[in-house]
Formats: C-alpha cells, structure tokens, sequence
C-alpha cells in the first residue's frame, strides 16, 4: 500500500476518531447537564413544597392566635393568607410546570385536600370566635381532630417529597451513570486517537519513511561520488519509498553502464593511441625487419593475450613464411603454401574454430582446441601477409568482439606498411636494377663498392673486383642488329647472375661492360670463378630469329684487395687489368699487377 493511501486512512481515522470523541464529550457533558437539571428540579419543588406547608401553618397559627387572644387583626391576616392562596388545580398546575410527576402531582393534590378541609375548620372555629364562643374555636382548633387532620396533610406532603425525591434521585443516578459511561467512552476515544498517532509516527515516519531514507540517503551519497558499488536496498512495498529505490537502482545501473562505457572509450582511446604510434612507427621503416619487429613489439599490447603470428608471402617460393611470434603461440606451421589458410582464399578474416562451426585451415594441425583467428594482410586483392592470432583461454564475448575489431584495424595498418615497403622496395628495385640483363646496375654498383670496401677495411678481409666487356660488342648489333645484341648482354647477364648467385655481386655499368664483386674471394678463388665464368661465356649459344648470332666470348681484368692495392682504387685496378687483356688479343683474364706491401693500408 501506497504512503499517501496509508497517510489517508490514518487521517481519515484520527479525524473520526476525534470527532467520535468530541461527540462522546458533549454526550457527557449533555447527561452531566441533566444530572444538574434533576438536582434544580427537586430544589424548585422541595421549596414549593416548604411554602405550602408554610402557607400551611402560618393559616392555621393566625386562627388559634386569634381563637386564644381574640385579637382581630389575626383574622386580618388570615383573611389575607387565605386570599393569597389559589385553587388546587392552580397550584398543582405550577407543580406540573415545575417538572412534578402524576404520581407526584397525586400525593400533593391529596395534601392540598387535608389543607384545604383544615381551612374549612379554620372558618368554622374564627366564626365561633367572632360570636363570642370562644371555647369552642379553642376546641376546634386544639382538638385532636384537627391535629390528626393537620399531621395527616403533612403526612401527605412528606409522602410527596419522599415521591420526588425518589425520582429526582434516580433521575440524578441515571443522568450520573450516562455521564460516567459517556466520559469513559470519550477517554477511549482520547486513547485510541493518540494510540493511532504513534503508530503512525512509528510504523509510518520510522519504520516505513526515516529508516529506508536514511538507507536510500547512505547509497546515494555513495552514487552520487562515483561509487556504484554501493547497492541499492530492495524494498519490494509499492509505494514511494519503493519508487525511490526502484529509481536509485536505475540511477546506478544507469551509472554502471556509463562508467563501462566510459572504461571502453577510454580503453578504446589508448588502443586507438597504440595503432596510432604503431602506425607512426611503421611508416618510418625503412625494410621489412624493421616492420617485423615494430609488429612483434605492439601486437601483444593491442591485441592483449592474444598469442600470434606474422607472416609474409615470399613470391618467389610462393609460400607464406613466419616473421616473427609473440605470447607462444601453440599452432600454424611456419611456413606453408597460400592455399592452405581460409583467410586467404576468401580474402577476409576467417574463424575456424569456437562458437561458430567453420572449415579449419590446414595450416593449424589437428588437435587445436583454443579458438583462432587469421587475418589476411591484403592489397588491391592481393594478399602479402597473414596475421594469426589464438584467443585466450578466458575471453568475454564482448571483449572477443571488440579484439577483432582491434585485430583488423592491425591487420589493415601491417598490410599497408608492408606494401609500402614492398612499393619501395620495387621502386629501389628498379632504379638499381638493369631493366635489360636484370643485374644491378651502375648506382646500385657505386652503393655496393662503399659498402664492401669499408667492410673489408675493417675486417681486414679480401675483396674481389672482376671487370668483364663483352669481344667486338658492335659486331652483334651491326650484323645482326640492337635485338641480337641485347639478347647477347642478356645471356652473358644470365651467366654472371649464376656465377654469384650467393656468395656475391653481378652490376652491368653500362653498354657491355660488367663487374663482379666477391667479399672474401682470395685471389686464387677469383681466378677460379672468373676462369668458371670465362667458360660459360664461351659456351653460350645465343639465337636471334631462330638464327645462332656467332661466339660469344669476353675480356677479364682481375683485383683483390689488398693484394693490388688500396681499396678505394680497387676498381681502377681491376679496370686497368681489363685493359690490357683487351690489349693483348681479348678473350683473357689479365691480374693486376701486384702493388708493394707498403703501399697497402695495413
């Protein structure tokens, strides 16, 4: 039940219950009043009664007074007395107005009977008096008759007073006990309005207002702080301390979710900060190692607990190869062909393990209980790369969905660094790579000799410089034509490629001259390789429009650091050899001739 329905009722009880005892009051008040009317009412004719036997006496006095002196102003004066008195009726009418009963009225109409036969005699005795017979008024009057007479009429009087007052005193004890009772009444009244008041100050102000308010007051200063741990108390009465809690506890399951929220914005905002920096970082690598290790050093902090992977597609084994891992993860090999991941056929992230039921990729193995997540690294639909993450063992559903929003925002900025790289990469490529043998070219050559030169000063290690030019380049192009010459500098191309393919340099600086470099070549390993390159040279077979275009041979100049000299004039040597075997008839290998030891940095 609601307050304001309980406040109501008490109201409405105290109010009915005051005016029961206000009623109960005047009740009380009315049968004391009659109580008080009763006691007047037997005063009035106890006192009417007292005058008539006055009247009485005074009558019967002024005969014997008159029957004894003769004396006649007490006729006078009982003439006087008599002449005041009124009829019976009269009289007994004034009794009847006064309040007297019939069986009052009866006993007095009998008195006034007695009085008036007295008065008869009373005639009688002054009339024998006024003749002169005065023993015999005496007689009359003094006789015993006529006292049996007169105590017979105030016999008769007293009999009605005793009536009177035998009714007066009822009517006084009724009137006493209907106030009596009607004051009790009104006391119960009295005690039964203050007994509901307390209860309602008790039950209503303490037990149902001021102690769940003091309660509430307790959990909303705490809310109203910031601290929603405080739980509301569950009054389930519905009235409107049980609309404040209900409102309390929405207030702070409104503030719990605030505060989620403002924990997600935030947690959002410094994930955001890490892609940003990350992002930062890797637009300012310079190779793929550098990429790799920016990737190894945020992914575990964006991608929190998730262990994972970073592969990038090698083109040229057309496989996707592991680059670096974190957290341990458990599964994926570490190399594998592009058609074993479902991420990167479909070209999206791909889930095959978890809630949902999913082809799993080959690359995971079998047995993998923990759910996994590949994203593939894509461009223009091209996919370089894979990341591979294994979900933690504890994962909220919100918290997976909110990672692999993380993971793909990873996914899409790793995907676009590395491509930039690889652009880079291809665009360096180009510019130092000899669009036509596929060889390095000059700047790539002029790169390189630095390196290797100051390597080699610094490790006092040897380095081989092998200068080769094509024999009568101008021949092939003259007879044959341009196409017949470059398809001569691509196949002697092809050969120094191969010749160096691991362990050192192939450039071609320009028309037909090529240069080898070889760290760490002594100079009997030189002439060997230069000897292997010679005779693949002279075996080379080259055909223009299905027609051979002659042999092919080549001029060699040969330098080793520090056997010829400083490093910085190593390819000077190396040139000034070349010349002298194109000097001495061509097809040759000639060695620079030794300088002093003196003369070598050392």
């Amino acid at each position: 039940m609601r307050l304001s329905t309980i406040t109501n009722w008490a109201y409405g009880a105290t109010v009915a219950l005051t005016l029961a005892s206000g009623a109960t009051m005047l009740m009380a008040s009315s049968a004391e009043q009659a109580e008080r009317a009763a006691v007047e009412q037997r005063a009035a004719l106890d006192q009417m009664t007292s005058a008539l036997l006055e009247d009485s006496y005074r009558q019967t006095e002024q005969a014997r007074a008159y029957a004894i002196t003769g004396d006649p102003t007490h006729v006078i004066a009982y003439r006087r007395e008599k002449a005041a008195l009124r009829s019976v009726e009269q009289r007994i009418a004034h009794f009847r107005d006064v309040g007297a009963g019939q069986n009052e009225l009866n006993a007095l109409h009998q008195a006034l009977q007695l009085v008036d036969g007295l008065t008869e005699e009373q005639e009688v005795a002054i009339s024998a008096a006024e003749s002169g017979n005065g023993e015999t008024a005496r007689a009359i009057l003094f006789g015993n008759e006529y006292g049996r007479e007169l105590d017979n009429a105030a016999a008769q009087v007293a009999r009605f007073q005793y009536i009177l007052d035998q009714r007066t005193e009822a009517a006084v004890l009724r009137a006493t006990e209907a106030a009596r009772q009607w004051r009790r009444m009104s006391e119960i009244m009295l005690g039964a309005t203050a007994l509901l008041f307390l209860c309602v100050l008790y039950f209503i102000l303490k037990q149902r207002i001021l102690r769940p308010v003091v309660r509430l007051s307790d959990v909303v200063t705490r809310l109203a702080a910031h601290d929603f741990e405080a739980i509301p108390p569950d009054f389930p009465q519905v009235d409107e301390i049980g609309d404040m809690a209900q409102a309390i506890r929405i207030f702070r399951e409104n503030g719990l979710e605030r505060q989620r929220l403002e924990q997600e914005r935030d947690a959002d905002r410094i994930m955001r900060d890490l892609l940003s920096r990350m992002t930062q970082r890797l637009q300012g690598c310079d190779s793929t190692g550098d990429l790799v290790e920016v990737v190894r050093r945020f992914a575990p902090e964006i991608a929190t607990g998730f262990a994972g992977r970073l592969y990038i597609h090698d083109a040229r084994r057309n496989a996707m190869r592991q680059a670096c891992e974190w957290l341990s993860p458990a599964a994926s090999a570490l190399e594998f062909s592009p058609g074993s991941c479902w991420a990167l056929r479909r070209g999206q992230m791909h889930k095959p393990t978890g809630e949902m039921i999913d082809i799993p990729c080959e690359h995971l193995g079998e047995g993998l209980a923990r759910p996994t997540i590949c994203v593939p690294l894509s461009v223009q639909g091209e996919s370089i790369g894979l990341l591979y993450f294994e979900e933690p063992e504890t994962v909220l559903p919100e918290q997976r969905e909110r990672a692999e929003k993380y993971l793909e925002m990873l996914a899409e900025n790793i995907g676009l660094a590395l491509a930039n790289l690889r652009l880079r990469d291809a665009l360096r490529e180009m510019a130092m790579v000899d669009a036509l043998t596929g060889l390095a070219n000059r700047r790539r050559f002029d790169a390189a000799l630095i390196d290797e030169t100051g390597r080699s000063e610094r490790t006092k290690s040897p380095l081989a410089c092998l200068m080769v030019d094509i024999d009568h380049f101008k021949r092939f192009n003259d007879s044959h034509g341009h196409d017949a010459g470059d398809a001569v500098l691509r196949a002697v191309g092809g050969v120094l490629n191969d010749a160096l393919r691991e362990d050192g340099y192939a450039f071609r600086l320009g028309g037909e001259e090529f240069v080898l470099l070889m760290p760490g070549f002594s100079l009997d390993q030189a002439m060997a390789r230069a000897r292997q390159v010679q005779d693949h040279i002279r075996n080379l077979r080259v055909e223009h429009r299905r027609q051979e275009v002659g042999p092919v041979t080549a001029s060699f100049g040969l330098a080793v650091f520090p056997d010829h000299g400083r490093a910085e004039t190593l390819v000077q040597t190396a040139d000034a050899a070349l010349l002298r075997a194109k000097a001495q008839g061509r097809d040759q290998i000639v060695v620079a001739a030794v300088r002093d030891r003196a003369s070598v940095p050392g």
